[in-house]
């Protein structure tokens, strides 16, 4: 049930997914991986590894990062890794309007970079938002706009400064904090809508 040594696991760290974490040893009781310096998650902090367990779907384990050690992550566990069918984290999209809304400031449009049922991540021009921030966002998914309370779990701002110094390019990846099956139910049809659409593109 353990990942094997040397593969390529999905790590989920406040909200946000890397989806080519190297697993260095699996015992049962420590996983240890190897990963980006930038993405390194904080110590004492849960995260969520997933693997593939073809054809049902993938393993998932929840741990907490034990240890750090450069690149490489100790996520000691406790529990049983668990089956999920792939529809229950289904992650795709790219390339939809989404709108920021934040309390007492104008709301600011982008674009999403990549959406599942928990999270976003997004594309901002010139916007003010911080980590931790409690924020709505509305997204065009397909014919239907849906609206989620979210809390800021990662932002990054680079300003642009070639051929000459533009605007703040900020992206943002956030965490939905109040659950709506309803809303999940309607970004999960659409994300494997994409997905049908690019597998018959491709035969």
């Amino acid at each position: 049930m353990l990942p094997a040594d040397g593969s390529y696991i999905e790590m989920t760290s406040f909200g946000e997914t890397l989806p080519d974490v190297r697993v260095v040893t699996a015992t049962d009781e420590v996983i240890t991986l190897s990963m980006a310096l930038d993405d390194l998650p904080p110590a004492n902090s849960e995260v969520r590894l997933r693997w593939a367990a073809a054809p049902r779907g993938g393993y998932a384990l929840v741990g907490t990062v034990a240890g750090i050690d450069g690149n490489r992550v100790e996520v000691r566990y406790s529990a049983t890794p668990a089956i999920e069918q792939s529809r229950d984290f289904v992650r795709g999209g790219g390339g939809e309007p989404i709108v920021l809304v934040r309390p007492g400031l104008e709301s600011a449009q982008g674009l999403i970079h990549d959406l599942s049922e928990g999270s976003v991540r997004a594309h901002f021009t010139d916007v003010e938002v911080a980590l931790g921030d409690e924020i709505t966002l509305r997204m065009q998914v397909g014919d239907e706009v849906v609206a989620f309370a979210a809390r800021a779990s990662k932002v990054s701002s680079v300003r642009q400064q070639i051929p000459v110094r533009g605007p703040l390019m900020v992206e943002l990846v956030a965490v939905f904090t109040a659950a709506d099956e309803h809303q999940a139910r309607v970004i999960r049809r659409y994300i494997l809508t994409l997905q049908m659409r690019a597998r018959a593109q491709a035969r």
